[in-house]
Formats: structure tokens, sequence, C-alpha cells
């Protein structure tokens, strides 16, 4: 008994320390000198985007280098300029005073988005003479017009956070036209993007205009694709009623600019344009790695791709119909287990009492291995930072679940422990 609730302990031990995950936002609230960047970082929701990965470095402007890079900037340039400063790696001070051949091309946030044509996502990285970093854009031609100030905060290796001394500017980034609302053309991409019919859809039964009043504010927009229409059990939409058609099309946009980032960290139902009561028309987000799903209570479908993400118009396609429970009723529960009818006793005088079978009593149930092991991101330092302890919450003593040596010793431990509680 004490070896099985050991072996639980440890078990509820890893999973915890797995599932924890840092927030940029709280971390920056301890530093009021970068309140400003804090700011931005929310109203852009790229602190949804960092918090949902695993690995990242967030290069922070002090207020005043803040102050000068928003300038009169819209939103949507402001949030180009910050990704670039998302590296999609970790960095601390050791690691960037010991980069190979002394410079390194890095991916950033901004490469993920589409909107960098070639290298413009990428960060070069380089050790100066007399112990300086700096960094620019990776664009031919372009200087590196910033450099490492100090190190803010690290949860290794998670999560770093250094200051620099300016924004890192690549060719383009602030003279983008800031997108019009007004001016993205909703049918017109979802017909580019495989979504025909339901671009058809929209137009007919005329919640294109409901959706287009909405995108001022904000509007973010789940469109199925054409196969999904096709699909096997997709719903005959001409046995539904013209105010069921609109709900339906409602229930597939959300009032307000979701990127994906925000939706990984939801926690809670998402209400939806047709929304019109507490826990109506309302969806579940369900992530799994950098897998999104939105469930309905009556059917799920995943986030295939982004159309356009530009604040403050959102649009991806999935791979189902979303179907309102309100509409289509709930899932059907599981058909309960028919219990075995109970024959009659046999009379003695017509048959004899059949002669018990011996039944083989089953062998002990075999655990599933644990997990694979979770590797450190390429290029991570061999120890945890020495300059950086202080502001780490790791402490010098704390075991790094996601070495191999740890998840090898934890499956001879479970093996050993499974062993014992069948002996």
């Amino acid at each position: 008994m004490a070896a099985s609730t050991l072996l639980l302990s440890l078990l509820l031990l890893v999973s915890v320390s797995l599932s924890s995950s840092h927030n940029i936002t709280a971390i920056l609230s301890g530093f009021p000198e970068y309140s400003l960047f804090n700011s931005y970082l929310t109203q852009t929701k790229l602190s949804d985007e960092i918090n949902s990965r695993q690995t990242i470095t967030c290069l922070v402007l002090p207020n005043a280098a803040m102050s000068s890079l928003a300038g009169n900037h819209p939103l949507s340039v402001i949030k180009n300029a910050l990704s670039l400063l998302v590296l999609l790696d970790y960095y601390d001070t050791s690691k960037l005073h010991d980069i190979s051949k002394g410079t390194t091309l890095t991916t950033t946030l901004y490469q993920t988005t589409g909107n960098a044509a070639g290298n413009l996502g990428f960060v070069n990285i380089t050790d100066l003479k007399g112990g300086k970093v700096g960094f620019g854009s990776a664009a031919p031609g372009s200087k590196l017009d910033s450099s490492y100030t100090k190190s803010v905060k690290q949860i290794p290796y998670n999560i770093s956070v250094l200051e620099i001394s300016a924004p890192i500017i690549a060719p383009g980034i602030l003279t983008a036209p800031a997108p019009s609302a007004s001016a993205v053309n909703i049918t017109g991409l979802l017909e580019k993007h495989g979504c025909k019919t339901f671009a058809s859809l929209i137009q007919s039964s005329g919640v294109l205009k409901v959706y287009q009043s909405a995108m001022a504010k904000g509007l973010t927009l789940f469109a199925p694709s054409d196969e999904a229409f096709k699909a096997p059990g997709a719903p005959d939409l001409s046995k539904l009623t013209n105010a069921e058609v609109v709900t339906l099309l409602q229930y597939h946009a959300l009032a307000g600019y979701t990127p994906i980032g925000t939706l990984k960290t939801t926690k809670t139902p998402i209400s939806t344009l047709a929304t019109n009561g507490a826990g109506k028309y309302d969806l579940k987000v369900k992530t799994a790695g950098d897998s999104v799903t939105l469930d309905t209570g009556v059917d799920s479908s995943r986030i295939a791709d982004t159309v356009i993400d530009d604040t403050p118009v959102c649009i991806f396609t999935v791979d189902n119909i979303l179907l309102p429970s309100e509409i289509f009723g709930k899932s059907p529960s599981p058909a309960p287990a028919l219990e075995p009818a109970s024959s009659p006793s046999p009379t003695p005088a017509v048959s004899p009492t059949p002669s018990p079978v011996a039944v083989e009593a089953p062998g002990p149930s075999i655990m599933s291995p644990p997990a694979p092991a979770i590797s450190s991101p390429e290029g991570s330092p061999a120890e945890a930072p020495g300059a950086e302890a202080e502001n780490s919450t790791a402490g010098s003593g704390a075991v790094d679940l996601r070495a191999p040596a740890f998840w090898k010793t934890l499956v001879t431990v479970s093996a050993a422990f499974v062993g014992w509680a069948f002996l």
C-alpha cells in the first residue's frame, strides 16, 4: 500500500511540474520600467501567444524606447514590431556569449505570422568584442541597431526575459499600411482558401453584413472548408428554417479579435455572435500542443489554417461544421451495457447440474509506460544560468523534469513498484 501511494505521489509531482506555465504579463508587472511594453503585449494579445509557448525569449524595451517605437503607429504595426522581439528559442546571458562562430540567426514570432517575406522574421544575434551582444534584422545589409543591456528574469529552460537598448527594425515593418476592417474582403479570402460554400451561404443569408458591422470592433471567424459540407454526417441545411441557418452562421463567429495564441490559453466557454443568453450558443476550446479544437457539445472541429490575422480581424478555416446543441441537440450518450439475463436454475429431474468450469484468473494488468522524454531545446546550457539564478523561480537544487536521466529513473522506479504491487 505504501509503495503504491509513493508511486502515485511521484507521478502526480511529474504531472504538476510538466503542466506549469509562465505568464509574461505577471513577470513584467513587477518591473514598472517595462509597464508600457507590458501594456502593448496585452493590447496586441501577443502576451497570450508568449504564454502558450514552452520555450521562448522575450526581448523587452524600457518605457522610453517603447514610447519611441509606438509613436503614432497603428496597433497592427506595433504588433509586428513587437513580434520581432519574441525569439522562439531560449537565450540567457551565458548562451549569448557562447554563440557558435560568434553570430547566429534565430526565428522570431513574426516569422510565424506569414507577414514576413524572406528572412525578415529572423533576428541576427552577434557576440561583439568587449563582452557586448548586438541584435539586428537578418535582412541583408541591416545593422546591429540594438544591444543587450541586462538580464531581467529566467525560468530555465522555459522563458528568458532580457532587456535590449532599442527596437529591432526589419525593413518596411514600420511603413506597412495598417489594415482597414472595411477593406477586408471576407468572401474573397474565404473563396481563395477553399471555403466557397461557406462564403456563398453568408452572402445569400445576409449574415455577411452582420460580420462586416462587427469588424470595426473586432471579428474572429471560423470558416468550414468545402469538404466539411460534403463530409458524412454533415447536416442537410435545406431542412433548417431561415432563422436557424442565420443562427448557425453567426455561431461560427466571435465578437472581438481572438488570435490563435489567445485561443490556446482560453479556459472558459466563449460566446459567439449567436449567443443570446448565459451558456447559450457558446464554444469550448481544447488544446493539445499546437493543435486547437473547438467543441460544440454535439461535435468538434480542429482549426486547420489561418486565413488572415491582422488586428482587429482574424479568420480561420476549420475541418467540420460547428453544430450548436441548441439546434442539433446534445451528443448522444453511449448506450448502457446490457446485463445478461439470469437463467432459471435447471430442474434436477430434467437435467443434471452442470459441473463448474474452471476459469483462469486474469493476470495483473500492465501499466502503460510514462510519456517519452521531453528534451531540452537545442543549444540549451548544460547547467542552470549562474548570473540569472537569483531571478529564476527554479532554485539550484531543483530537478529538471525534462532531463532524460530523470525519466529513465522514473521508468525504473515505476516498474519496480508495479512488480512489488503484484507479488
